[in-house]
């Protein structure tokens, strides 16, 4: 080995370097670059794992002194053993050694470790094409063999197969049968015979084209015809049978060609096995699956499917409509008399629905609990979606007797009708339901239509409900306020908080859109707990402005705020939060609200009047007032509403009527102790004849718009002495 003596670090010095971390690098590398080149029966870490003992052994030929490259040949055996046994494999075993072996061991670049490397490629190689050869020749004497047994086998299976076919061809259980292409029936075995109800002899007799059935689909014969004229080799299909006795069998058939050696077809055998047990116990199941048990009709399932395929046809001005029902009162009835009952009652609506609901284009169904469904398929219109529900309505009017029971029940009804064309039976469903609940929420026992635009503004309302959480948390509602002023010197006793809401794609909003969405939802106590933190820490911030001079906030209270049973807690809270002084902060309810109010929430009102809170009746006049009552709530001031305003906005033509109402109004306050209001306000006539009644302040758009808290900075300090 004198050949490989060029100067290169000792063994001893490159071990120490190369440490095992690089020789699992480097093995990654080559399972990398290997993976896909072959067919190998490992997977990826397993082949990483082989090509890992493979390095060990070509980095330790590398850097043994003396040198002795021998061990890469048995590494190319072993390639070819594990079946890396491609072109590429090799190529790119041999790339691998040569370009990075020395890069990723950290050996470096120096001329004697590049001629080991050369080396090792060398010896890799020839124990690789080695291997590579000795393998194909096996592979090949293990073909020749094969080849001779098989000759063998093919002789033997000659001399047997006839005696077996006419054996399979006789015991089948199947039914056999073998024709020409001119459609004559030339065999069938006994199986066949069964199934047809026919002989041998008949069966020889007859066609192909005999054996048709007025139910067939086209498409199996139109097969027929493709693998008689040699275009397909094989169909399937399931086929009905005549027998002679005129009883119908149904079966799974299999029509195979049979072609010569030239390729052209001589013979069609036919595979026939009688089906007709198991289509009727799918045709029972598939009852069972698409049918109500209790009443009989049609279930969801079926419906929707009807209805899928309704939408499905593409033909032009086809249109569809729903009349989606449920039964007005049904769980009083089944709650009380017990669920026998409901369920004779359901029984008894379902027979009623069938009986004038009827055709091939109409379909009752019961979707559960106690809603059912009309679909009408090729509908004529609204008019007529709207007579078949008038006609159920009608239906139902005549009370149902079960169990000595004579029982009244009616049904709400939302009906949909529209092109089939773009629609989905879940948009569909959607629609008709949200009619439903129109029809219920107007008074039960009558039908709705769906109206596009309704649905679309309640929509926006649903998005708008469900988005106001996040808005309160990211801050997109801001306060603005409008002005109260004194009718005598004009100046700003009060401000009322007016809450808005800068929505990111909507713009801003005012109270209308949704406050009474906040109500609904409950989001109106934090709103409005937010909404009267920001007010008192803007008054402060006047009162610390303007001392005495500085206007109380007004707060609008929501009826479930005043309900809440931390409102007390939250109000203290606040003014101790903000430094207000309570006298500084009024709270607004309306009339309809405070006179309604139960014990609790007066409570309260009354806690935060001891408090020194002010509290305010807004919109007083538009509802009912009992006026005993009035003198003992913890009332402060009135707010006369602005509807009473419109007749005395010219001072020539007022209304007697309407200023004879809000002088007794003022009147009433003052008798009471309390101040007033005007709300509204925007013409001078309006102002000087609600200060001639003796109205104190006024509000509306004659003194100011509601605005920033800047703008109304400014214009309390305009309208200081």
């Amino acid at each position: 080995m004198t050949g490989w003596t060029a100067p290169v670090p000792s063994a001893h010095e490159v071990v120490a370097e190369v440490n095992r971390a690089d020789r699992r690098r480097f093995a990654a590398v080559w399972a990398q670059a290997l993976m896909g080149t072959s067919y190998v029966p490992m997977t990826s870490a397993e082949v990483e794992g082989r090509l890992y003992g493979y390095t060990d052994r070509l980095v330790d030929a590398l850097l043994n002194d003396p040198f002795d490259p021998s061990a890469a040949r048995s590494v190319g055996v072993d390639l070819v053993a594990v079946h890396f046994t491609s072109a590429e494999s090799l190529a790119r075993t041999v790339d691998l050694i040569g370009d990075e072996i020395l890069d990723i061991l950290r050996l470096g670049s120096s001329p004697g470790w590049r001629r080991r490397v050369a080396a090792l490629q060398g010896e890799l190689c020839s124990g690789f094409l080695q291997a590579a050869r000795k393998r194909t020749l096996d592979e090949q004497e293990a073909i020749r063999q094969a080849v001779l047994d098989a000759r063998d086998a093919v002789e033997q299976a000659l001399r047997t197969s006839e005696a077996r076919f006419r054996a399979i061809f006789a015991e089948a259980a199947i039914g056999i049968g073998i024709g020409d292409m001119d459609g004559r029936i030339l065999e069938v075995n006994d199986s066949l015979t069964r199934i047809m109800g026919r002989t041998t002899e008949e069966l020889r007799r007859m066609m192909v084209q005999d054996m048709m059935h007025p139910d067939d689909l086209d498409s199996t014969w139109r097969m027929y015809e493709e693998l008689v004229h040699g275009e397909r080799d094989q169909f399937r299909a399931e086929k009905q049978f005549k027998r002679p006795d005129g009883a119908t069998v149904w079966t799974e058939l299999i029509v195979s060609l049979v072609r010569g050696e030239d390729g052209l077809p001589l013979y069609q055998v036919a595979l026939i096995e009688d089906v007709t047990d198991q289509r009727m116990l799918q045709e029972r199941l598939r009852h069972q699956a698409m049918h109500d048990p209790l009443t009989g009709l049609p279930n969801r399932a079926l419906f929707l499917e009807r209805l899928t395929g309704v939408l499905h046809a593409h033909e032009s001005g086809v249109r569809v409509a729903l009349c989606y029902m449920d039964l007005d009162g049904f769980k009083v009835i089944n709650d009380s008399l017990g669920h026998h009952v409901g369920d004779d009652l359901l029984r008894a609506v379902a027979d009623r629905l069938a009986a004038v609901v009827h055709g091939a284009d109409r379909l009752v169904a019961r979707m559960g609990g106690d809603e059912f469904v009309i679909l009408i398929q090729n509908s004529l219109g609204t008019e007529q979606a709207v007579e078949i529900a008038d006609t159920v309505l009608n239906a139902l009017d005549e009370p149902i007797r079960i169990g000595g029971h004579e029982l009244s029940v009616s049904a709400s009804i939302g009906i949909v009708e529209r092109p089939v064309s773009g629609q989905t039976p879940a948009e569909l469903m959607r629609d008709a339901d949200v009619t439903l609940y129109w029809a219920k929420s107007e008074g039960k026992s009558r039908w709705a239509l769906f109206d596009p635009d309704r649905n679309a503004t309640e929509v926006a309302q649903f998005h708008l409900s469900a988005k106001m959480p996040a808005a309160l948390e990211r801050e997109e509602f801001y306060v603005d306020y409008q002005p109260l002023i004194g009718l005598r010197d004009f100046r700003v006793v009060g401000v009322e908080a007016l809450v808005r809401w800068a929505h990111p794609e909507l713009g801003r909003l005012g109270p209308d859109r949704f406050i009474g969405l906040a109500e609904e939802t409950g989001l109106i106590v934090a709103l409005g707990r937010w909404v009267l933190r920001e007010a008192c820490r803007q008054a402060k911030q006047w009162q610390d402005d303007f001392g005495a001079a500085a206007p109380f906030v007004s707060v609008n209270l929501a009826v479930r705020q005043s309900r809440d049973p931390n409102l007390v807690a939250d109000v203290a809270e606040i003014l101790a939060e903000t430094g207000l002084g309570s006298s500084r902060l009024q709270l607004e309810l309306t009339e309809s609200a405070i006179m309604g109010t139960a014990d609790e929430p007066l409570d309260a009102l009354r806690a935060l009047s001891r408090m020194g809170v002010r509290i305010a009746i807004d919109d007083f006049g538009t509802g009912y007032s009992n006026l005993a009552y009035l003198r003992h709530l913890p009332v402060h001031e009135l707010k006369i509403a602005g509807s009473f305003m419109e007749g005395l906005r010219d001072a020539e033509r007022a209304d007697p009527v309407d200023a004879r109402i809000v002088g007794t109004l003022v009147d009433l306050a003052h008798a009471l102790g309390l101040t007033v209001t005007a709300e509204g306000v925007e013409t001078q006539a309006q102002a000087r004849r609600m200060a001639d009644i003796g109205c104190e302040t006024g509000q509306g758009y004659l003194f100011a718009r509601p605005g920033s808290p800047e703008e109304i900075t400014t214009f309390i300090a305009e309208h200081l002495d």
